[in-house]
């Protein structure tokens, strides 16, 4: 399953969680400029549990040394698919936290989430020679925070079944309940110390972040988050807006109400919507012209009944602007 986006629209402009997909992004770079360096620098950067476990190679670090690599590893990435992976769940999630604690917090509640994936990595990998990098574990305690605080967001998500491609909205619980488990049976069945993904910090960071997201919540906001507030808030209409038709008895055309912002309705905008057909749900991408004003009505045609005859209404869309 591959998740495509939610539905909740942050109202701020998620600029922590930018900056960060953004040092990754730099960061792996960087590696690709290293050459037959970049082992060196996975074992000095990564997290490499062999050098805990063993009071012999213990000696050759500092203290410092021995705690960078917790906070350096989630930077680091194996390959191409490896970040884009990460940074794509980063991309879709960690906007509404971050708008839910706030900035500075979000950046303190990443890094310990990343922290944690990586000690439970460490207990469960006692011994192991392989460096372990890359952000799943933090971006797993985002995902373990998205759970607790929007179990009931819908993830529209691209779902592969054998030749056939669906997308289907899913609520945030189940995709995220689904995902969880995976990576739990995974990690049940994945021999220690061997290399590929670090199921157990996966699930170490996803326990986390559900656990400490509660506690950055209730801690008081920090002054500066307030003033960076200001300058990143934003006005946007939902992402994906469920439409509930109103059906008069007499007529085949049926009605809805699209929201839009007052940027959006000046300059035009697409909006994915969703409509109930039966038992399932119709995903469609609605294009609006430049310049259209509240009240505005657009129409979808062929979108509304069906009579007796074969006859088909169209689907009329209202346009509301949020103040």
């Amino acid at each position: 399953m591959i998740p495509l986006r939610d539905a909740i629209r942050s109202k701020t402009f998620p600029i922590v969680n930018t900056l960060i997909i953004l040092l990754n992004v730099v960061v792996f770079f960087w590696q690709l400029t290293l050459g037959p360096r970049l082992n060196e620098i996975l074992f000095l950067y990564g997290i490499v549990p062999l050098r805990y476990s063993d009071p012999q190679v213990a000696l050759q670090f500092t203290r410092f040394e021995q705690l960078f690599p917790f906070i350096t590893s989630m930077f680091l990435h194996g390959g191409l698919f490896h970040i884009l992976g990460n940074m794509w769940f980063l991309y879709i999630f960690g906007d509404n936290i971050e708008e839910r604690l706030g900035h500075l917090r979000y950046l303190f509640f990443y890094l310990l989430c990343g922290v944690a994936a990586g000690l439970v990595h460490l207990l469960t990998n006692w011994g192991s020679k392989i460096p372990t990098i890359g952000a799943s574990g933090a971006i797993s305690g985002v995902m373990g925070a998205y759970l607790l605080l929007y179990p009931h967001s819908r993830i529209l998500t691209l779902l592969p079944i054998f030749f056939f491609i669906q997308f289907v909205e899913i609520p945030a619980f189940v995709f995220l309940g689904y995902w969880f488990l995976i990576q739990l049976f995974s990690a049940s069945l994945t021999p220690k110390n061997v290399g590929g993904i670090a199921f157990w910090a996966h699930v170490g960071g996803f326990v986390a972040g559900f656990i400490f997201v509660k506690l950055f919540d209730w801690a008081p906001r920090i002054g500066l988050d307030d003033g960076l507030r200001q300058y990143t808030e934003r006005k946007r209409s939902p992402r994906l807006q469920p439409i509930y038709p109103q059906i008069l008895e007499e007529d085949l055309d049926v009605y809805g109400t699209l929201w839009l912002t007052p940027a959006e309705a000046i300059r035009g905008t697409r909006k994915l919507i969703s409509i109930p057909q039966g038992l399932r749900k119709k995903n469609i991408i609605v294009t609006v012209p430049p310049g259209v004003e509240e009240g505005t009505r657009l129409r979808l045609k062929g979108l509304g009944k069906i009579d007796e005859e074969g006859n088909r209404g169209n689907l009329f869309l209202e346009v509301r602007i949020l103040d």
